[in-house]
Parts: C-alpha cells; sequence; structure tokens
C-alpha cells in the first residue's frame, strides 16, 4: 500500500471531489449507465451513507454502493444541494484509522435548499489500484437552517423607553403562559429537555419545560450521596456553554445539577418546576395536543401545544422484579433509585439485587459505611476500569479536533462500522483489565462483554446499562470484601433473609433492588394510552432497516410526538437535528393555515 504520508492528503480529496460533484452536477442531464459509472469511481462496493436530515429528512444509514445511488439521487432530486467542498475553517484533511482501516478523513461542506451542510467523507485506497481512492463512508448532516423569518426580533432600539417593561418583566411575563400557548411542550428538565429546549430557543420556537421535581437539577440532586459521571467533563459539555476548564475531570453529580439551574438560567429558558405531566390527547382536527398537568400549588392546568417533546430520559421508572417467595422477608426492601447513603446502614447485613452500574455503586457506598454487603448477579455483566479502558471511545475527543469538530466526527460512523470500532475497543480494554477480569472470574463473577464482543457502548445504546466502570467497587468485590453470590443458588426467601444452596441461612437487615428501570415504551403508554403506544412502537435499541436508533431524534408515527434521551453528549449532539425536524414542521403547518384561510 502506497504511503499517504508522502502525498498530499488534500490532494486526493480535491480529486475524489471532482467524481463526486458530477454525480450532483449531472443527475438529471446524463443516464443511469453513466451514473452508475461515475457511482462506482466514486465509492467503494461496500460503502454506506449516514444522512443526518441534510437531504433524506431522515436520520438514516444506507449499505452498499447501489442502495447509496437510488437514495442519493432519489434525494438530489428533491433537494436543491450545491457542489461539496473541504470546509477551510475545519480540520484539515488528515489520515487517520476508523474501524481498523486507514483512511483519509475530511470534513466537507456544502448547501442545500433547507440551509448548510456538513459532511464527513472516509477515503480509503482501492486494493486493486495502489493510489486511488474511493468513499468508504460518508455522512452528510444539516448545520443550520435557512435565514430566519424572525432575524429581526432583537434589533437594538436606538431610543430607551424607561417606560417600556425590562429584562426580567419580560422574562417573568415569558414564563407564567397566562395569555399564550409554547409551540413545544418538554417533558423533563434533565440534559435531554434543556438541551433540546436551548436549541429551540435559538430557532424562535416558543418552548416550555415541565418537570416533576423542586428544583431544575434534581434528576442529578436527588441521586445517591457519591455518584460522579463516570465519562469525562471535556465530553459533557451542553449546547452552546462549555464547561468551565477548571472544572474537575469527572463531575460530582451536585455539581452538574448547580449547572442545570444555571444554564436554564443563562440561556433563558421557559421551566415550570414542580409540575405533573399527567396525560395528553392528540387533537386531530386542530393537529395539536390536549395536556393535562398539575402545576406547583396542586391545581390543574391545561396546555395546547403543537408538539411534545417527550425528555424523561432512558431510565426513568425503577423496575421492580417479580419474585416468588419475597414477600417472606420482614426486613427493608427499596430500589437504589430511592438509596441516598449508606449511612443508615451501619453494621447492618444488606444484599444488593444485581450487578450493573447502580448495584456496584450501592454497594461501594455501603461498605464505605461499615455495612456489611453481599451482591446478588442475577445475569452476565461487562466491568470496565474507569481509567483509561472506560475512556477509550472517547480518545478523539483528545486528538486535536475542537468539540464541535469531534461531535461531528464522532456520529459520522455508520452502525456496521460503529461496531466494528467498538469490537477492537473492547478487545483492548480486556488486555488491559486482564488482572482485574481473571480475579473476578476466580471468586465466580460471570462475565461478558456485548452482543458481538461489541462492548458497554452497544450495551447502552440497546438495552441502557448491564456493565459498570470500575471505581473500586470491582476491587472489594474480587478481594471478598463486598461478598458475591449469584442468584440461581438462592434456594428460598425467608422472613429474616434467605436460604442459600450452600451457606445456608443467611439472615439480613436489608434487601435493595439495582435491577433496571422500565422502558419508555411503558411511558408512552402511561402518559398517551395504548394506541399511541402501538403507533409508535419500540423505542431505543437499533432498528436493522435503518440503521438508526428507534424513534429517537426524529419524526415519530405519532403526529407530534418526540423523543430525547441518552448521555449529556448524546442530547447536545442530537438535540440540533431534532429542534430543525420541529421547526420545519411548525413552519409548515403555518403555512398551510395560511393557505387555507
Amino acid at each position: 500500500m502506497l504511503d499517504i504520508n508522502q502525498i498530499d492528503i488534500s490532494n486526493i480529496v480535491e480529486n475524489w471531489l471532482i467524481d463526486f460533484n458530477e454525480i450532483i452536477q449531472n443527475s438529471k442531464s446524463i443516464d443511469d449507465k453513466k451514473i452508475t459509472k461515475i457511482f462506482s469511481k466514486a465509492f467503494h462496493k461496500n460503502s454506506h451513507w449516514r444522512d443526518l436530515i441534510a437531504l433524506t429528512w431522515e436520520i438514516i444509514t444506507y449499505s452498499d454502493i447501489e442502495n447509496i445511488q437510488k437514495e442519493f439521487l432519489n434525494s438530489l432530486s428533491k433537494q436543491n444541494v450545491s457542489k461539496f467542498s473541504i470546509d477551510k475553517n475545519r480540520t484539515k484533511p488528515r489520515k487517520v484509522k476508523r474501524g481498523g482501516n486507514t483512511t483519509i478523513e475530511a470534513i466537507l461542506s456544502f448547501s442545500t435548499k433547507n440551509g448548510i451542510g456538513e459532511s464527513v467523507v472516509r477515503l480509503t485506497e482501492e486494493k486493486e489500484n495502489n493510489g486511488i481512492y474511493k468513499c468508504w463512508s460518508i455522512m452528510t448532516s444539516l448545520s443550520s437552517m435557512g435565514k430566519s423569518e424572525d432575524s429581526n426580533i432583537n434589533k437594538v432600539e436606538k431610543i430607551k423607553n424607561f417606560k417600556a417593561p425590562n429584562w426580567l418583566d419580560i422574562r417573568n411575563f415569558e414564563k407564567t403562559y397566562e395569555n399564550k400557548q409554547p409551540d413545544v411542550l418538554v417533558v423533563g428538565a434533565g440534559q435531554a429537555g434543556l438541551s433540546i429546549a436551548a436549541r429551540l430557543k435559538q430557532l424562535k420556537v416558543d418552548t416550555l419545560i415541565v418537570d416533576k421535581n423542586e428544583r431544575i437539577g434534581d434528576n442529578w440532586r436527588n441521586r445517591y450521596h457519591s455518584l460522579t459521571l463516570h465519562n469525562q467533563t471535556h465530553v459533557n459539555h451542553l449546547p452552546y456553554m462549555p464547561f468551565p476548564e477548571t472544572w474537575p475531570t469527572y463531575i460530582p453529580k451536585d455539581k452538574l445539577a448547580g449547572w442545570f439551574e444555571y444554564y436554564a438560567e443563562s440561556m433563558e429558558l421557559n421551566v415550570w418546576q414542580n409540575t405533573q405531566f399527567i396525560k395528553a390527547d392528540y387533537n386531530k382536527e386542530k393537529k395539536g395536543w390536549i395536556v393535562e398537568t398539575k402545576v406547583s400549588n396542586g391545581k390543574i392546568k391545561y396546555l395546547y401545544p403543537k408538539h411534545i417533546v417527550m425528555a424523561v430520559g432512558v431510565s426513568s421508572v425503577p423496575q421492580m422484579p417479580k419474585i416468588e417467595g419475597l414477600d417472606n422477608f420482614s426486613g427493608k426492601i427499596i430500589h437504589s433509585a430511592e438509596h441516598k447513603t449508606g449511612q443508615s446502614f451501619k453494621d447492618k447485613n444488606v444484599l444488593v439485587f444485581g450487578t450493573g452500574t447502580s448495584a456496584h455503586d450501592v454497594c461501594q457506598d455501603l461498605y464505605a459505611n461499615d455495612a456489611n454487603v453481599t451482591m446478588v448477579q442475577r445475569s452476565p455483566t461487562m466491568i470496565v476500569n474507569l481509567e483509561p479502558s472506560a475512556q477509550l471511545p472517547y480518545a478523539l475527543y483528545q486528538e486535536g479536533p475542537n468539540t464541535n469538530d469531534c461531535d461531528l466526527i464522532a456520529i459520522s460512523s455508520p452502525l456496521s462500522v460503529l461496531k466494528k470500532t467498538h469490537q477492537m475497543f473492547t478487545k483492548q480494554s480486556k488486555k488491559l483489565d486482564e488482572v482485574l477480569l481473571n480475579n473476578l472470574k476466580k471468586i465466580g463473577f460471570v462475565l461478558d462483554y456485548g452482543e458481538d464482543n461489541t462492548g458497554w457502548q452497544f450495551k447502552y445504546l440497546t438495552r441502557g446499562g448491564g456493565y459498570y466502570f470500575n471505581v473500586g467497587a470491582s476491587n472489594l468485590i474480587a478481594d471478598k470484601k463486598i461478598r458475591l453470590i449469584q442468584y440461581k443458588d438462592i434456594r428460598e426467601f425467608t422472613k429474616n433473609g434467605i436460604i442459600h444452596n450452600s451457606y445456608g441461612k443467611r439472615n439480613f437487615d436489608a434487601f435493595i433492588f439495582a435491577t433496571g428501570y422500565k422502558g419508555q415504551e411503558y411511558m408512552v403508554e402511561k402518559f398517551f394510552g395504548k394506541v399511541v403506544a402501538k403507533k409508535v412502537g419500540k423505542i431505543w435499541d437499533f432498528n436493522q432497516k435503518t440503521q438508526e436508533l428507534n424513534n429517537m431524534f426524529v419524526k415519530t408515527n405519532q403526529d407530534g410526538l418526540w423523543f430525547i434521551a441518552g448521555s449529556l453528549a448524546q442530547c447536545r449532539i442530537f438535540s440540533k437535528y431534532l429542534s430543525f425536524q420541529i421547526k420545519a414542521e411548525i413552519k409548515k403547518n403555518k403555512n398551510i393555515f395560511l393557505k387555507t384561510n
């Protein structure tokens, strides 16, 4: 293979762009055979195209040249697509390794009738022809929408009116919604809700967040005492407002909660705290929702938004397993969501069910507060040391590009390439963590590494858990300071504890169930009813047809209902694409209304 270190990398990209732009320029004027020939010059047979609402107005991935050609040409016929060019203001084209392949990676810019686009292309060398580079993968995304019709709204007045309401008066009035209705109602004021509300605010879409908690940030503030984030600060910024450079590497929960309050105030987001979202019904004739809420004074208040964004998280309703004989136990039984601190369990015998992140953190907290802790393993679990193994997927953010470029590059890999990448990370982490993993195996801990060894990231994206980033609990388990038993070895539950197949009677003061949370489908049925839940279908996990998450960040089968969830980074990135779609829907319906009246 030719050493591309000795080649002008930008020239390789420019030469490829000649062929690629020929497709865009001549798609309507030349016959199918010639277009197919041009495609074969520009794309490998086994290539991928991921689009984030730039050309298809969907979040979708196509694989193999025949599928890409068909869908790309179909999109070109609907969009006014400009030539693609290297974006001179972004990270320069460079040689990188992605998914085990040496590639030339470049950030491109283009435009469509909807706005400005940005793209990441990866070129790899043909095996048969050294020096000939074709597209292995390309991602196209909408970076910004066209000029807003409200662009003059913030013009500075030359003469100050001292009788006019000041900024605070206006803000307080905006938040009351006494004489108006929000265009969008966001349910939940965590990272998902704040991110989408901030994005919509910048698009001048009137948005109200409702949250059941007393304060913004309580979704983190009210968790157990010792909680900190398990990925590093530089990955976790919210839109528009990065964390200060002085912040710790791993953010404590209360510090993050305080930032959420500050963020909402600084971004001028409208939030109703202490407000319960009760239920919502869709009015087909008026193309909007009738929403019942219970506000802070206990009264029922109805809202009539056109759109609802559910931002209640991947995990919001605790899941308690149905276990025969559990009601025999007379001690304390709680879910880990209720656990605050291990101080009240000093010198107590506590049985913790589960081996995911919450279970490990609860066990470590109990141990630190002098409780006698036993962990119950119900299913195999992936264990990854916090450093360096758990940070391997975030290595991109330390390569040099700024956060915006890293975000774009991070989402540019199609599903099949992403799987291969995470299989490599898993293999690397197993080697790095070999001593710990072997010690855990010796005491009977059952390990797994995800489906097809794709690791913890795919466990999160498919099921929302099933792994633990080790910050010390795994070492305590390996050293038998936290005892481990397998659920299958519990013969029965008694008034005072359990009867174990090998250890006989064991007495416990409390059972804590770190057994996960109900899926978002449960929330949809609870708030919107069975008909809407069936209409929407599965939420989260991958759709094999689109190669994307089910019903996340995109238009669902239920008009006016959208979903956003995930890590801080996911919410920061994908809130942009969700906000564009909602803005476009509002604009489209506004135009329809004007035409019919």
